[in-house]
C-alpha cells in the first residue's frame, strides 16, 4: 500500500577500465533513485564473469565488496531494482549470470516486457528451468536456446520475441552488449571516461565518475563494445518514437540528460506551463520535497510568487518503513516530512507536487500544511490525472486504487481538504517538451499505448515462440 509511483531499474556497463567492478558500483549510487530493493555487480577479467549481489542499498553492496574483494576485470555490468516484475528477493536481484553453449553471459535489465508471462509459459512446456521470476530471464533463456554460433545473433533473435521496454547491458568473456527497445521507451546514453567506455540509465552517472556524455543508444539499437572499439547492429526498425515522458516528470535526476535533453530544463517547463493553466491567488510556492522541486520553481518563476522551503524531508527513511494500516501510513509521512510554520502561517501556499497515486500521502501532508497555518492551501500537479496502468515499468498501483480513476478533480479537491486543485493539461506536458513533440508514450494518462494490441480493451496477442 506503497502511496507513491515506484521507480523502476538503473543499468550500467563498463569496458575498458582496469577497476570496472568499483567504477560501476560508483555510478549505481548516482541512479539509487531509480531501485532501493537490490543492486548487483558482474565483472569480467577476459576468462571469467564473476558476480555480487545485495539486498538493500547499493551502499551495502559496496561494503560487501570491500570485505571480500571486487569482482576482477576491465569490463563490467551493473544493476539498481525495483520490481516491477517479480517478487522481491535475491534470487531476482539483478545482474543474472548464466553459462551456455557461448560461454558465461551476464544480464541487466531496465524495463518490462508485458509478453514475458506467455513466452516464459511456452519455454517451461519446452523443458526450460527457471531460477527467478523475473521476466528478465526470459530473455537470457531465448538466447540460450538460439542455434547461431553468434551471441549477437542470438540477442538479436530474442529481443525480436518480446514485447514492451527494454535497456540492456549484456557481459561476456571478450564484449559488452548494450540493446534499447525500437520505441526508446526507456533512456540509455554512452559515455566516455579517459579510454574507457561507459553506458548508463543516466547521464548523472557519467558527472559522478567524471566521464562525459557522447550521445544517446538509438532505439533498436545494439551496440557491442570490444578491444577493438564499438560497432552498432540494428535489432529492429521502427518510425514510432515512445520516451517515457514521467522520466521528465518525476523518474529521472533533474541533472540527467533524459532522452537528449535536459531534464531540469523540460521539468521547469512544467512547472511554468502549470502556473499558466491553473493560476492561483497565492502568497508562496511549496514543493513536495524532492521530485517536485524543480517544477515549483517553474510554477513560481512564471506566477510571479515567492518559492518557499515549506516541507523539509528526512532522507534517511527507508522503503522498509512501510506500515499497512491507516494510522501506520500517517505516522510514516510525519517521519518522511515536516512542515515550516513559519514559511506556512498565515499564508495562501500553492503546494505543487508531481502527481497524485492513492492521494493518502498528499492528503496527510495537506493536513500538515494546514495544522501549521496556513490560510488557504492550493495543489497544484505538474502532470495530468493518473488514470491507466502501465505495460513498460513504472510500478502503479492497481487501476481501482488510482484516486483519478474513481474521483472528479472537485471529489480529489474534497478528499484532499484543499481550497482548490489544478492539474497540468496532457497537451501542456508533452509541449513542455517540445524538442520531442509526438515521440512520447502518455499511456497512463490517456490511455493510449504505443503498441496497439495494448489498446484492445487491454487484450494482449499472443506470442508463439519458433521451434
Amino acid at each position: 500500500m506503497v502511496d507513491e509511483i515506484s521507480e523502476e531499474c538503473g543499468v550500467i556497463g563498463v569496458w575498458g577500465h582496469e577497476n570496472a567492478s568499483r567504477i560501476a558500483a560508483m555510478g549505481l549510487f548516482a541512479m539509487q533513485h531509480r531501485g532501493q530493493e537490490s543492486s548487483g555487480v558482474a565483472a569480467c577479467d577476459g576468462k571469467e564473469v564473476r558476480l555480487v549481489r545485495q539486498m538493500g542499498l547499493v551502499a551495502r553492496l559496496t561494503e560487501y565488496m570491500q570485505e571480500h574483494g571486487e569482482p576482477a576485470g576491465h569490463a563490467a555490468i551493473g544493476h539498481v531494482r525495483y520490481s516491477t516484475a517479480g517478487s522481491s528477493n535475491l534470487t531476482n536481484a539483478q545482474p543474472l549470470l548464466i553459462r551456455h553453449k557461448r560461454g558465461p553471459l551476464s544480464i541487466a535489465h531496465n524495463g518490462n516486457l508485458y509478453n514475458a508471462k506467455e513466452l516464459r509459459r511456452q519455454l517451461e512446456e519446452m523443458g526450460h528451468i527457471f531460477q527467478s521470476t523475473s521476466d528478465t530471464e526470459t530473455i537470457v533463456h531465448l538466447t540460450a536456446r538460439h542455434p547461431s554460433p553468434s551471441l549477437e545473433e542470438a540477442i538479436k533473435a530474442a529481443l525480436h520475441q518480446v514485447k514492451g521496454s527494454y535497456c540492456l547491458t549484456m557481459l561476456s568473456q571478450d564484449r559488452l552488449l548494450v540493446a534499447r527497445d525500437p520505441m526508446g521507451i526507456r533512456p540509455l546514453c554512452l559515455g566516455r571516461l579517459d579510454k574507457a567506455w561507459i553506458v548508463a540509465s543516466e547521464s548523472c552517472a557519467f558527472d559522478l565518475l567524471g566521464a562525459i556524455y557522447v550521445r544517446d543508444i538509438e532505439p533498436g539499437e545494439l551496440l557491442v563494445i570490444d578491444d577493438s572499439g564499438c560497432k552498432s547492429i540494428r535489432i529492429a526498425e521502427s518510425k514510432k518514437r515512445a520516451h517515457c515522458i514521467f522520466e521528465f516528470v518525476y523518474f529521472s535526476r533533474p541533472d540527467s540528460m533524459i532522452f537528449g535533453h535536459s531534464c531540469d530544463k523540460i521539468r521547469r517547463r512544467l512547472g511554468k506551463q502549470l502556473a499558466t493553466e491553473c493560476p492561483a491567488e497565492a502568497d508562496v510556492v511549496i514543493s513536495v520535497p524532492d521530485s517536485s522541486n524543480t517544477a515549483a520553481l517553474g510554477f513560481s518563476h512564471k506566477s510571479g510568487i515567492r518559492f518557499e522551503i515549506g516541507l523539509l524531508r528526512n532522507h534517511y527513511v527507508g522503503r522498509t518503513f512501510i506500515d499497512p494500516t491507516q494510522a501506520g501510513r500517517e505516522n510514516k509521512v510525519k517521519v518522511k516530512f515536516n512542515p515550516i510554520p513559519g514559511v506556512l502561517k498565515g499564508r495562501r501556499v500553492v503546494l505543487v507536487d508531481d502527481s497524485i497515486v492513492r492521494g493518502t500521502t498528499l492528503r496527510s501532508l495537506c493536513r500538515m500544511v494546514r495544522e501549521a497555518g496556513a490560510s488557504e492551501i492550493h495543489v497544484r500537479i505538474s502532470s495530468p490525472p493518473v488514470r491507466n496502468p502501465c505495460y513498460y515499468g513504472m510500478d502503479f498501483p492497481t487501476e481501482s486504487e488510482l484516486l483519478a480513476s474513481n474521483m472528479s478533480v472537485e471529489d480529489m479537491r474534497k478528499y484532499l481538504g484543499v481550497d482548490s486543485l489544478g492539474y497540468l493539461s496532457i497537451e501542456g506536458m508533452v509541449s513542455s517538451a517540445r524538442e520531442l513533440e509526438g515521440q512520447f508514450c502518455t499511456g497512463c494518462f490517456s490511455g493510449c499505448y504505443p503498441d496497439e494490441e495494448l489498446n484492445k480493451n487491454g487484450e494482449k496477442e499472443q506470442t508463439t515462440l519458433p521451434l
